[in-house]
């Protein structure tokens, strides 16, 4: 994924959902209403949310030092775990908390104008910012199917708007029939019930993208294209023979890790071997340009060194994700 894509997408979110916590929480004000008080405190975290995205792309940026000799390409991993807690905590737990008092002790919703008016309003104006997230996700979605994206995407920031915005626009609907049913029946518990749902809507998508940063996080390889890419390009017949074993690594969204043992002919030269090895990385930066560090290793090939290297429970930690 782009940056600049991202970012735009991060920043259509931002604006759209400050305008709508701002109508949400004078809604609330006229009317009452637990579902408006939700859902205002819901946009408020997405905004939030929001600048932890833009906050995260920006350190992520920063030059790699002695002591973070790869640089600083995980932070935007590490703002979108962020992100998810708080959606988890602030946006799901208090309305789940709103919508069990609303139910509790229910009362009917004054002014009922101003919350439809709002919502229909909030329903819009979200569709646009969901509208922005799609249109940059198939740009570099590929044939990937929605689900494949957001669990295979290697930059959390779109994945993480498009969840945002569609558990924004269900959430609004929610909010809608809740306060519908609500003046239609005169019962405001069933403000309350919609409350909740909205609620468990967001803690469900808050777990979602927990889970797919974490992965993140922990470190995964490159994509199956990439590393057909690169299987291709490190072997050339000639000073390269074989590919023994490879292990790659994202250090960030747009920053890739290669290491490799690679098999040279055993009468090489060393001056042979480190032209070898030179060619080699220059290839795989021409075939994935995100390939940034690139560790190879020359070796003979056999039979027992490509069996001790190509079971990933044979490194530190186990089997990768």
């Amino acid at each position: 994924m782009s940056a600049s894509g991202g970012t735009k997408a991060i920043v259509a979110a931002l604006a759209a959902n400050l305008a709508i916590a701002v109508a949400k929480f004078v809604a609330f004000l006229f009317s009452g209403s637990s579902s408006m008080l939700a859902e205002s405190v819901h946009s408020l975290a997405d905004s939030g949310n929001q600048g932890l995205l833009l906050v995260g792309g920006k350190k992520a940026q920063r030059e790699a030092t002695p002591q973070h000799p790869f640089g600083y390409g995980r932070e935007r991993y590490i703002y979108a775990f962020l992100v998810s807690i708080v959606l988890f905590s602030v946006g799901g737990m208090f309305a789940i908390y709103e919508g069990y008092e609303k139910i509790h002790d229910p009362h009917e919703i004054e002014a009922w104008y101003w919350p439809v008016g709002v919502l229909v309003f909030a329903i819009i104006a979200e569709s646009f910012s969901f509208r922005t997230a799609i249109k940059e996700s198939n740009q570099v979605r590929g044939s990937l199917s929605w689900k494949e994206f957001v669990r295979r995407a290697k930059a959390p920031e779109l994945p993480v708007v498009l969840l945002e915005d569609l558990g924004a626009l269900v959430g609004l609907i929610l909010a809608l029939v809740g306060v519908s049913l609500a003046l239609a029946t005169g019962n405001g518990v069933w403000d309350g019930i919609g409350t909740l749902c909205i609620g468990v809507l967001l803690i469900v998508i808050a777990i979602v993208l927990a889970a797919e940063t974490k992965s993140l996080l922990l470190g995964e390889a490159a994509g199956v294209d990439e590393v057909k890419k690169i299987e291709d390009a490190v072997v050339d017949g000639t000073t390269v023979t074989r590919l023994i074993h490879m292990r790659t690594l994202h250090l960030g969204p747009e920053e890739l890790l290669v290491a490799a043992k690679i098999a040279v002919r055993h009468d090489d030269t060393a001056g042979d071997v480190a032209n070898a090895i030179n060619a080699a990385e220059e290839r795989i930066r021409a075939a994935v340009p995100i390939a940034r560090v690139i560790y190879l290793e020359p070796d003979v090939y056999s039979e027992a060194a490509a069996a001790n290297g190509s079971d990933p429970k044979k490194s530190p930690g186990g089997a990768g994700h």
